[in-house]
C-alpha cells in the first residue's frame, strides 16, 4: 500500500456476500494518521501506511513508524462516539489486567483511549503479537482446521473466566452492538417492539413491511422455554463476535491475541458460545448458492465446544441452552445491522439483505432438513440425545 493511503477507487472491502466492494468509509490517509497521532504523546515519525483493513464497518490501517507498528482505526461518529468506544476499552483494560492477550491501547496526554477529529472517532493500538492468518477472509469464514476451532474454544473460555468481576452495565443504544434484551425476555416480541422503538431508522425500515408475523413465527418455533434457561445464566460481558479473523495466531495454531471488541456487551457465556458457533461452523456466505445442505460443519462446532470444555466444563443444562439458543442467537445483532444500514449509511438495499438474507434467512436454514440435522448431530455429539 502507498504511504499516502490508497488512491480513490483502489481500496476494496468485504461486502455482504463474497464480492469485494468500494468502501463506505474511505481509507485512512497519511495526513489523517499524522493528525491523530499528534494527539498521542511520544509518537514516533510515520514511515508508511502499509495495509488497509478490508472490514466494511470502519476504516483501519497499520502504520509503520520508527518505533514499531501501530494500528489506527477510524469509526464514523454516528457509529461510535468517544463514550461508546470507552465502554469497550474499559472491558479490554479489565481483560488485560486479568492476563488476557488483548491489544495494547495507547492514550492521549489526558488519558483518553479514543479521540474525536472531524467526523471520525479514532482508537490507536500497538500491533499485537501473532499471525493474522484470516485477515483477508470475510468475517464469516469457518476455521481452516478443527485444531483452530479447539484453540479458539479454549481462548473463549479463558476470556469468560477473565471477564468475571467486570460489572459495567449494558452498553448505551448505538449501532452495531450485539446486545441481549430480546432472547432473554419472557415476551420476546414485546422486547423487539421496545428495541425498535429506541431506534428510529430501524423503526422506519420495518414500518414498510409486515415484520411481526415472521418474528413471532421464529419465536414460536425456537423460543419456547428459552427465557427461563437464559435467566439461570450469570450476566457477563462477552466478546460477541468470535470468529477466526478476530484472532491472531501462534505458529503452532494457538491463539496469540484476541481483538475487535466492537460488539462486546453484557450478555452471558451461553450467548457468546452460541454466537461463536454461529459465526464459525457455517459457510453462511454460500447460503442460497445451491448447496444449502452442505454449509454446516457440526464437527467444527463440537471442536469449539471441546476446546471450551478443556478450560470450563459445561453441564448438560448449559449445553442444552447453547443448542436451543443457536437458531435465534443472531437476531439482535441482525436488527442492529439493519439499523446501521437504514440509518447511518442510508443503504436500503443492504438493510433489506440484512433482514431477508441474514435475520430471516439464517433462522430459516435451521428449520430446513439440513438445519435440523445439524442440531441433532450437535445434541448427539454433546451427549444430549
Amino acid at each position: 500500500m502507498s504511504g499516502a493511503g490508497d488512491p480513490a477507487g483502489e481500496h476494496r472491502v468485504h461486502g455482504m456476500g463474497l464480492a469485494m466492494e468500494a468502501p463506505t468509509w474511505p481509507a485512512i490517509t497519511r495526513d489523517e494518521a499524522a493528525a491523530v497521532l499528534a494527539r498521542f504523546p511520544g509518537h514516533a515519525a510515520i514511515e508508511a501506511l502499509h495495509w488497509h483493513s478490508p472490514r466494511p464497518f470502519s476504516a483501519a490501517t497499520l502504520i509503520r513508524t520508527s518505533d514499531g507498528v501501530l494500528l489506527l482505526k477510524r469509526h464514523d461518529r454516528r457509529v461510535r462516539s468517544v463514550a461508546g468506544l470507552a465502554e469497550e476499552h474499559r472491558f479490554i483494560a479489565h481483560l488485560a489486567a486479568a492476563g488476557m492477550p488483548v491489544p495494547e491501547l495507547l492514550r492521549t496526554g489526558e488519558g483518553a483511549s479514543a479521540v474525536a477529529l472531524g467526523e471520525g472517532t479514532y482508537e490507536l493500538h500497538r500491533q499485537a503479537p501473532g499471525e493474522d492468518l484470516y485477515r483477508d477472509q470475510p468475517s464469516w469464514t469457518p476455521f481452516r482446521s478443527h485444531d483452530h476451532a479447539v484453540a479458539a474454544g479454549a481462548a473463549l473460555a479463558r476470556l469468560h473466566r477473565a471477564a468475571h468481576g467486570f460489572d459495567a452495565p449494558a452498553r448505551a443504544v448505538q449501532p452495531l452492538v450485539a446486545s441481549f434484551s430480546i432472547l432473554s425476555a419472557t415476551d420476546p416480541l414485546a422486547a423487539v417492539e421496545a428495541y425498535v422503538d429506541a431506534r428510529p431508522a430501524l423503526a422506519a425500515f420495518l414500518a414498510k413491511r409486515p415484520w411481526r408475523r415472521p418474528l413471532a413465527s421464529l419465536f414460536a418455533a425456537w423460543g419456547e422455554g428459552l427465557a427461563p434457561r437464559l435467566a439461570h445464566q450469570t450476566p457477563l460481558w462477552t466478546h460477541n463476535d468470535w470468529h477466526p479473523s478476530n484472532l491472531l495466531w501462534t505458529a503452532d495454531g494457538g491463539v496469540a491475541t484476541i481483538f475487535d471488541f466492537g460488539l462486546a456487551d453484557r450478555t452471558c457465556a451461553v450467548h457468546d458460545l452460541a454466537t461463536a458457533i454461529e459465526r464459525t461452523a457455517f459457510a453462511w456466505l454460500a447460503l442460497g448458492e445451491g448447496r444449502d445442505d452442505a454449509i454446516a460443519d457440526p464437527a467444527a462446532a463440537l471442536a469449539l465446544i471441546a476446546g471450551y470444555e478443556r478450560i470450563s466444563p459445561l453441564d448438560a443444562v448449559t449445553k442444552v441452552a447453547v443448542v436451543r439458543l443457536l437458531p435465534l442467537v443472531h437476531i439482535e445483532f441482525a436488527l442492529s445491522e439493519i439499523d446501521y444500514f437504514a440509518g447511518v449509511v442510508d443503504d436500503p438495499d443492504a438493510a433489506l439483505l440484512a433482514w431477508d438474507g441474514y435475520l430471516l434467512g439464517h433462522a430459516a436454514w435451521f428449520q430446513s432438513m439440513a438445519g435440523r440435522d445439524f442440531l441433532a448431530r450437535l445434541r448427539e455429539g454433546l451427549g444430549l440425545s
